[in-house]
Parts: C-alpha cells; sequence; structure tokens
C-alpha cells in the first residue's frame, strides 16, 4: 500500500502528533503529507511539530470546519495522507500570499515549469494534477481559480480552508508555517492514473432564477428576474421571506452543465437582497435545486468510480460544510464515512470546493487508481 489514511483524535497536540506518526510503519517512507486539521487545535505549533515529527517529508494541508478519515466524520481532530515514492513520482509545492489583493498564480507556475521543465499549458492533463488549499476567509476563490484555469489544461482540485464554524481565522500550511491570506499549490505527478468525482446531491427543478443585479465585491444579488432577490427567491420555494433561510441548505440553486449543475448557495438575506458564498454574474441563468439523498448519492458515485476504474488506492474529499451539517442534523455522519470504510481515504469539511470553478454543496474528489 503506498498510500495511507491516518488520524489523531488527541486533543493534546504532541500526543495528536506521536499518534500520527505510530500509524506509519517505519518502513513506510512518506515523500508528502496532506493534512487536515481542527482549528482547535494551536495551528503555528501544529505545524512546527509535524515538520520536526516528519522531517524529510514534505507537509501541506489546511483548518478545517470537519475531518473525513477511512470509515469516519470527525470534529476537533487531525486526518493525514501519506504518499510514498510509488505513489508520486514528483510535486512541486508554492504558496501564495496577500490573495485577498494580488495575484501571484504566474509566479507560481514559473517555478511549477522549472522544477518540472516543461510549460504548464503544455503539460499533459492526463500525468499532472493540481491540488489548491485556499484561505477561506478571503473571497478570493473565484479570482485565483480564474487564473489559474486561463494559464493550463491541468486540473487544480481542492478547498477552502474552514475554521469549526468560528469564520474568525483560517489557515493554509506549508514548509511547517501556518499561512492566512494565502494559498498552497501543489503539483502532484503521480505515478498511478487519476479521476475524479463530483457530487453535489441535487437535480434540477423546472424554476429559473436570473440575476439581474448585483453587488460582485461582496457576492450579493440584489434582483432576481427583476424582483427583490428575496422574494423572487422565496417565491421560487413558495415560502415567506421571513422563512427563507430555512430553504438555503435544501434549495439552493445551480448553473447547469447538461444535466450537472454547480451549486451556488445562499447564505443570508440582507434587507431584500440575498448575499451568496460564490460569486454571482449578471444575466446567468440557475436553475433552482431540489435535495437528494446525500449519502446514497455519494456512495452510487463512489461505486460507479470504482468499478469503472478497477481499483482505488486514496480518495481526497473536498466536502462542504453544508452538506456535513445536513449530515449532522440527519444523525447520519457515520453512515457517510463508511462509504470509505474500505479506500485510504482523508477529506475535510470546507467553506467552498474548488473544480474547474468554486462551487458549494459539493464533494470535490481526487481519486487514485
Amino acid at each position: 500500500m503506498n498510500i495511507k489514511s491516518i488520524y489523531s483524535q488527541a486533543q493534546d497536540l504532541k500526543q495528536a502528533v506521536a499518534e500520527l506518526k505510530q500509524q506509519l510503519d517505519p518502513a513506510f517512507e512518506a515523500k508528502l503529507l496532506l493534512v487536515f486539521a481542527s482549528s482547535a487545535y494551536d495551528q503555528q505549533i501544529l505545524n512546527q511539530q509535524l515538520h520536526e515529527s516528519f522531517a524529510g517529508t514534505a507537509v501541506v494541508g489546511c483548518s478545517t470546519a470537519g475531518e473525513i478519515v477511512s470509515g469516519h466524520m470527525l470534529q476537533n481532530a487531525i486526518v493525514a495522507m501519506a504518499f510514498n515514492n510509488q505513489a508520486i513520482d514528483d510535486f512541486e509545492i508554492q504558496i501564495l500570499e496577500n490573495i485577498k489583493t494580488e495575484d501571484h498564480v504566474a509566479e507560481a507556475f514559473a517555478a511549477f515549469e522549472q522544477h518540472f521543465g516543461s510549460s504548464m499549458a503544455e503539460m499533459d492533463y492526463n500525468k499532472f494534477v493540481g491540488l489548491v488549499l485556499i484561505d477561506g476567509l478571503t473571497m478570493a476563490e473565484e479570482r485565483l481559480m480564474e487564473s489559474i484555469g486561463d494559464k493550463t489544461n491541468i486540473t487544480f482540485i481542492g478547498g477552502s480552508a474552514g475554521d469549526d464554524l468560528q469564520f474568525k481565522q483560517t489557515n493554509v500550511y506549508a514548509n511547517g508555517r501556518a499561512y492566512s491570506n494565502a494559498a498552497v499549490l501543489v503539483l502532484l505527478k503521480p505515478t498511478v492514473g487519476f479521476d475524479f468525482i463530483k457530487t453535489q446531491s441535487f437535480c434540477e427543478s423546472v424554476k429559473r432564477l436570473t440575476p439581474t443585479k448585483v453587488d460582485p465585491a461582496t457576492r450579493t444579488v440584489i434582483e432576481f428576474n427583476g424582483q427583490p432577490a428575496a422574494q423572487a427567491y422565496a417565491e421560487a420555494v413558495g415560502t415567506e421571506v421571513a422563512n427563507l433561510s430555512d430553504y438555503f441548505m435544501s434549495n439552493p440553486v445551480g448553473l447547469m452543465d447538461g444535466n450537472e449543475p454547480f451549486v451556488r448557495s445562499p447564505m443570508q438575506v440582507n434587507d431584500q437582497a440575498l448575499a451568496f458564498y460564490c460569486n454571482m454574474v449578471e444575466g446567468m441563468e440557475l436553475s433552482l435545486l431540489e435535495p437528494m439523498d446525500i449519502v446514497k448519492d455519494t456512495e452510487v458515485a463512489v461505486q460507479a468510480k470504482l468499478a469503472e476504474l478497477g481499483h482505488i488506492s486514496g480518495i481526497i474529499d473536498f466536502h462542504c460544510i453544508l452538506r456535513t451539517l445536513q449530515l449532522r442534523n440527519e444523525k447520519r455522519t457515520e453512515a457517510y464515512g463508511r462509504i470509505f470504510e474500505a479506500i485510504p481515504t482523508i477529506g475535510f469539511s470546507t467553506y467552498g470546493e474548488e473544480f474547474i470553478t468554486h462551487v458549494n454543496q459539493t464533494s470535490t474528489m481526487l481519486v487514485f487508481k
């Protein structure tokens, strides 16, 4: 086994890191360690201890709003995935700082090109894949993903870091440090094949909502279909504006690509306007979405990918916090965790998911054959 998932629920940091270390066979030479950790831990001390305990191993990751590991959905824990030379042929890590106001994708890509000796525009997207972890409070995801997409055909998949719903500070990890107002990009050249799963557990309804007036800076829709946004949304779901927030989780909107929705989730009512977790564009026709069973839908997606590939050696699951909250409300977190029981898996509850663009209420997964 060349990809291993490990975890600890110990609240003492030294003990937690020691438990992670103990779960790796001394003969397993970890080349890269991907870590997702609750914000309950001191983020700087965590990174220092990981850097010291896993000397010679590159460590990257981020803070979370909940953790996923093979067989379990956790809270206030640390999960990690270790890759050896038989899993990852090569990789390069780049930190992008000050992402609220600056775009350093070009510099990061130049470093990737120097490392791999090939242009990002010409790299084989069947042989390379990117991970992207973003400070989840910067509202910089769309700009960053657009900048990445403009410069390469390599798929970058990932998530926005969380802080257990405190919305105070989220962190990304690299070089033994925890960064805020930053993103971590990792360009991987796996030795095995890879694929993706995107599942959002929603289906399209016949109702349409088109933003006709927006404030992009605050991700706010002022009008849908020429009406005050909150009123139009309330009419679409069949309720009053006063009760609208009760429907945000069950009935978001989606930008349709064929039968595939790219979900945009409402966050709150501001007077008669609606703030979203994603940018909204005037004139973009959106479909009101209807909910499906998250556990069943995800299990079907994972089993279908397993049947297609024949074998899965590892999964990284970037799982929206809104999906996690729904599973917690339904007391089905363990049922969700069991989907991945037989597969080395880690993941975390995100403040947004990255796959081609920035989406909500979705699981975007990187799957290794």
